[in-house]
């Protein structure tokens, strides 16, 4: 089995990380030393804003007021999708109560966190979805308190379909703030907020090292670098509708990664042919994100096989994973690493990205090797109870003891000891580790 690249990347996505540690640092202490006032000297530095940070209630209806209704039905729709499929999620988590020996027993609980800071990004394009994504699935969680957070412009303030679709989707505040001083805000509850337990939501490098940095204490959703998608085709594939899908994924910026792999040469070769011109067409900021990242990022690789090409797609795993090829369930059953799974030519990564349903809050940069995306679960704690009858403790004390003791954690021991003694006054156990 062989890997053939007919164009390789001459960046990765590490090749880009940017010195923003110290920076980040340096905002973060300093936001949290200062409170609301220095979290407002670096809004008024960074987001060139002077509106209510905390949008009020008027606020919030003259943004909608500037949404027009077709958007707003489009968003009400990818809402009510995130939301069937997020409670789909929340039913696959029950509480769980269990006889572990008789008289002894043990169970879990799925407990939702108290608040959830969600971030939306604002930048280069409005992330409508992001709001959808992630103030739909804290919702459906049961958090108590959800603060939805967006970049706001200079005059302007936060995108008025994002306001609409946060304040729809069930966000308890709407702040006018980004970069690192908004993920302050919820982190440190200022403004009035509650502290954030969770933070979620993609944004740019300064905001991924924020998150980073203060991951510990409070939780994350992951900690996300730039976007990437990898298409496997077969023969069967329409070209175009190959090329098309790479080129919608690099549009998102400079230095999103896309990759074709597949096992016919014919298919790569037209595919490759066809990119530049589709490039071309976009919109000029769009174009420009899309050709960088084809140019520097991009890989075309033909593989021997359908296996060759599933192992490949393994060892890359994308965060956006599409395939057109012949036997759809097989490729189901095989494919072990991605953030979500796009099978057919009839669904796409945009779909996903928009009003699918499942979340587009995804692990990047090969972290699909090991965790999942932003899901209704990563809202919940999933703790543990237990409780026994004096006679179910008695064989578990008894382990207990003798494990301890040959651990050298004597007061463990006791704290079993001391039960035996209590509860089954004049009988003899052996508690020694001793064989």
């Amino acid at each position: 089995m062989t890997r053939e690249y007919l164009k390789k990347a001459t960046l990765t996505a590490k090749s880009d990380a940017s010195e923003v540690h110290e920076t980040v640092k340096t905002i973060l202490a300093d936001i949290e030393a200062g409170g609301d006032d220095k979290a407002m000297e670096y809004a008024r530095k960074f987001d060139k804003y002077e509106g209510n940070v905390l949008l009020t209630a008027e606020d919030i209806a003259a943004a909608s007021a500037l949404v027009p209704e077709k958007l707003k039905r489009d968003i009400e729709f990818a809402h009510a999708n995130v939301k069937r499929f997020a409670e789909a999620q929340k039913a696959t988590v029950s509480d769980v109560e269990v006889e572990i020996v008789p008289g002894m027993i043990a169970g879990q609980k799925a407990i939702p966190v108290d608040a959830a800071g969600c971030y939306v990004p604002g930048g280069r394009y409005s992330h409508i979805a992001s709001a959808i994504m992630t103030v739909t699935t804290a919702k459906v969680a049961g958090c108590r308190h959800i603060a939805a957070c967006s970049p706001p412009r200079p005059g302007v303030g936060v995108a008025p379909a994002i306001v609409y679709a946060a304040h729809i989707c069930g966000a308890d505040k709407i702040i006018a703030m980004g970069g690192v001083q908004g993920v302050a805000a919820m982190t440190f509850g200022l403004f009035g907020l509650p502290k954030a337990n969770i933070l979620v939501g993609p944004g740019n490098q300064f905001v991924a090292e924020a998150k980073r940095i203060l991951f510990g204490r409070v939780g994350i959703d992951m900690i996300a670098g730039p976007t990437d998608s990898l298409v496997l085709a077969d023969k069967n594939a329409d070209p175009l509708i190959v090329a098309t899908d790479l080129v919608s994924q690099a549009e998102h910026g400079y230095n999103s990664p896309v990759w074709l792999v597949t096992d016919d040469r014919a298919l790569a070769e037209k595919v490759m042919e066809m990119v530049p011109d589709l490039i071309a067409d976009l919109p000029e900021v769009n174009s420009q994100n899309a050709a960088a990242a084809w140019r520097d990022y991009a890989e075309v690789i033909v593989c021997s096989d359908r296996e060759e090409m599933a192992a490949c797609s393994d060892d890359y795993a994308p965060e956006h994973l599409t395939v057109q090829a012949e036997d759809l369930d097989w490729w189901l059953d095989r494919l072990t690493c991605y953030g979500s799974l796009f099978l057919g030519e009839e669904t796409t990564v945009s779909y996903g990205d928009k009003a699918t349903g499942t979340n587009h809050v995804l692990p990047t940069s090969g972290a699909a090797s090991y965790t999942g995306g932003l899901s209704v679960h990563k809202y919940m704690k999933i703790v543990t109870w237990q409780r026994a009858t004096r006679e179910g403790s008695k064989a578990v004390a008894e382990a207990t003891a003798r494990i301890s003791r040959l651990e050298g954690m004597e007061g463990h021991a006791r704290a079993a000891d001391v039960r035996l003694a209590k509860y089954f006054p004049g009988v003899n156990f052996d508690l020694t580790a001793d064989g």
